[in-house]
């Protein structure tokens, strides 16, 4: 799934793209996951201009002209394309391509298969919003229905909100695994399987240690744990885009700077000897280091 680093990549790079452009075609397959009938889905887009593209956590909102905001969560397999064709192409496929989300499918055929909903714009980009399980969904909602939705996110790491004493007041009596506690979006929002095992390793902890164990200082490094890593994974425009690039030939790399996650039976980067460890935690895969987190 992507997380919060993914996510405010796909962000920049959209907002770049679409931002002041107008909807001109909306799209729909009858596997479309949305929460307004497909005609009112249709009306509500269409003529609408993209006054700003915003984010909390993982989700994406795109404000409109109208004051209404479509919302895209991408989920496990979710992935979001614009093109554009280009009349003089710099480069042999001859448009331009921002992608984001999960790396499957492949972004050659568009629309393929997966495509569940296509936004067209009046620049001649197009948006296409691809899930190959549906677990995604794009929807509609009004400034009332969106503070509500926002109420139920935690503050993310980087924010004034994220503060030291926040994160202690939200771990001190949780008696989940420090690095299932890290992914409980609303208490810290953004955070997901990838950077929670990062996480755990830039503080030093085991991922399984139960989070009201952690003392003051393992607490504090924790803190600057969190908003070390996803600080370096937005600056390295985060890890599921390795398989992408854009129009400037940029691509997410952070994978190279991962520490532990998916690293299983590799040695060790810090201690270079221990090999890295995984275990499954709430049905998801945690990577450690043995030898380097207590």
């Amino acid at each position: 799934m992507p997380e919060l680093p993914e996510v405010e990549t796909i962000r920049q790079d959209l907002r770049e793209k679409i931002l002041g452009k107008k909807i001109t075609r909306v799209l729909l397959t009858n596997k479309a996951i949305i929460n307004v009938s497909p005609q009112k889905f249709k009306n509500s887009l269409q003529n609408q201009k993209i006054v700003e593209v915003e984010r909390i956590g993982k989700l994406l909102m795109f404000v409109l002209a109208n004051q209404e905001y479509l919302l895209v969560h991408l989920k496990m397999t979710g992935q979001l394309v614009w093109i554009k064709s280009l009349p003089n192409p710099p480069f042999s496929k001859g448009r331009e391509t921002i992608a984001g989300g999960h790396p499957e499918p492949s972004v050659e055929q568009l629309p393929n298969k997966f495509t569940r909903i296509t936004l067209e714009f009046n620049n001649g980009g197009k948006l296409f919003f691809n899930d190959i399980r549906r677990f995604g969904y794009m929807r509609l909602e009004n400034k009332i229905e969106l503070a509500k939705i926002k109420a139920k996110f935690g503050p993310e790491p980087l924010t004034k909100e994220f503060t030291f004493a926040y994160l202690k007041k939200v771990l001190s009596n949780k008696n989940k695994p420090i690095k299932v506690a890290l992914m409980d979006q609303d208490k810290i929002a953004g955070i997901g399987n990838i950077y929670a095992s990062e996480i755990c390793f830039e503080a030093k902890i085991l991922p399984n240690r139960k989070a009201s164990s952690l003392k003051g200082a393992e607490l504090k490094a924790l803190h600057l744990a969190c908003n070390k890593v996803i600080k370096i994974a937005i600056k390295n425009r985060g890890t599921t885009f390795s398989d992408y690039v854009d129009t400037a030939g940029r691509g997410g790399y952070n994978i190279s700077f991962l520490n532990v996650y998916d690293r299983e039976g590799k040695n060790c980067k810090v201690c270079q000897k221990t090999k890295i460890v995984k275990i499954v935690q709430g049905g998801r895969g945690s990577f450690y280091c043995p030898k380097c987190q207590k």
